[in-house]
């Protein structure tokens, strides 16, 4: 059993004993030091949102949250169930002082999770969560006296609102979609995107077949979208003759595409199709993290703009593009960050632009797909002692490759001609991830294995 206590929240296996997984105790200190911290922001009233995906504990734990924020004298907005993106966007239209997802994205059933975000609705920064942990190590909060105690509101709209937003925005062409006719067929994995995903198609005029809609919790197959655990959505879209496949996560931030030949659309190439659409009409400067594919730095070359890479994570995205004033980003885990909607991966203005690109283009999906460079990345990582001194591994790394393009941001990526690799250590574990991409599987794979004996050579030396 796991807790996970991070600058961006806390996660962790549902059950078990306190300061070791995710229980009752945990969630209720937490939550008391994200309120603490809210509170001295220095408001007049202090109102966060709270919403939750499907997860079968999710009920537990936002009853937990809601309560202790009001026991802090905070008014907690509750959306119910809902969407990452859908409760950030909530964040501001309702003015909150900043607001929790309760979620644990793409891990299976056991977890959960706090996601904080700030007033801007992005989630917190690494600077306001290492005062949040400090707090709650500390019991650094004082609860509310009885008259002084907030209140719950309950919003049931959050979904809609979000949908709404979407099919307002500029570069969605609702007419096309709909004159198109296109069939859909989505999978939600038993979360909230069974309540969105589906709402937001029939609204833009396509016919939906729905697998794995019902938000249970009862997850259908592996929550992670990934071709692995994707195959009977892979089988039912070249079955029945459906124009695309679409996939999320449980918490609608990232979005996975099923060509109509059943094949993967590549969850890399969920941002290059759409960056690819949206850089036409709107041309600016691009960002995606250092583990992305170079097919997003292609592209907007392609379009004679600028491309810029990150450190891995949403919040690090965010900083990167309002630094550089890049219009559109993500990550290539099918997350999609448009700046004009708003600053977190969203999967249902992902949705809304790829249809219309994918209906402008009048081909079909998979050779849509087939018109983008050609790279294969290949992730693979190894687990050291704790002993070993992961920092000083990669930085033997870097100056044994400072001849090539060197990247020190979020431990090492190096550039060569046509492949590139990244090193980088487990927040959580004594683990290097290993990710390399070149035009060739095979030469991805060799990469990797190649820095994985460096790293080995590195450690039998010492």
């Amino acid at each position: 059993m796991t807790l996970i206590k991070s600058i961006s929240g806390i996660r962790g296996t549902v059950g078990g004993g306190p300061g070791e997984n995710f229980t009752p105790l945990d969630i209720v200190k937490f939550s008391a030091a994200y309120g603490a911290w809210l509170k001295e922001r220095g408001n007049e009233k202090t109102v966060v949102v709270v919403g939750r995906d499907a997860r079968i504990s999710g009920g537990m734990v936002s009853s937990l949250v809601c309560a202790t924020l009001n026991g802090m004298g905070i008014e907690v907005i509750d959306m119910g169930l809902s969407t990452t993106p859908s409760i950030e966007m909530a964040i501001v239209r309702e003015k909150a002082t900043g607001g929790i997802i309760i979620t644990a994205s793409h891990n299976p059933i056991q977890w959960n999770a706090l996601k904080l975000f700030n007033q801007q609705g992005e989630f917190i920064s690494g600077e306001a969560g290492k005062i949040i942990l400090a707090k709650a190590d500390q019991n650094d909060f004082l609860f509310a006296e009885t008259l002084s105690l907030g209140k719950i509101t309950q919003q049931t709209d959050s979904i809609e609102k979000h949908i709404e937003a979407v099919l307002a925005y500029p570069l969605v062409d609702k007419k096309a979609i709909q004159n198109a006719g296109l069939r859909v067929v989505v999978d939600a994995v038993n979360s909230t995107g069974g309540l969105a995903v589906p709402a937001l198609l029939k609204a833009l005029g396509v016919e939906v077949k729905a697998i794995n809609c019902e938000p249970t919790g009862h997850f259908a197959h592996n929550p992670e979208p990934l071709p692995d655990h994707l195959g009977a959505i892979m089988t039912e879209v070249p079955k029945l003759q459906y124009d695309l496949g679409i996939v999320v996560d449980p918490d609608v931030d990232r979005l996975v595409l099923i060509s109509e030949d059943g094949s993967p659309f590549g969850e890399e190439y969920t941002l290059v199709a759409v960056a690819d659409y949206y850089l036409q009409h709107k041309p600016g400067s691009t960002v995606s993290n250092l583990s992305s594919s170079r097919a997003l730095k292609d592209i907007t070359e392609k379009h004679g703009q600028t491309y810029y890479a990150s450190a891995v994570g949403e919040v690090n995205v965010v900083e990167k593009m309002k630094e550089k004033g890049a219009t559109i980003g993500g990550e290539g885990n099918g997350g999609i960050i448009v700046s004009d909607f708003h600053y977190g991966r969203d999967a249902l203005i992902g949705i809304a632009l790829f249809l219309t690109h994918l209906v402008k283009s009048g081909v079909k999906c998979s050779k849509l797909r087939a018109g983008y460079p050609q790279y294969h990345i290949s992730k693979n990582k190894i687990e050291l002692d704790s002993q070993f001194d992961l920092d000083d591994i990669l930085n033997k790394i870097a100056q044994k490759y400072s001849n090539y393009s060197v990247n020190r941001e979020d431990g090492v990526r190096i550039d060569f001609e046509s492949e590139w690799v990244h090193l980088r250590k487990s927040n959580t574990e004594p683990i290097v991830r290993i990710i390399s991409e070149s035009p060739s599987a095979s030469t991805s794979e060799t990469i990797s294995k190649k820095f994985i004996s460096d790293i080995r050579d590195i450690i039998n030396d010492k």
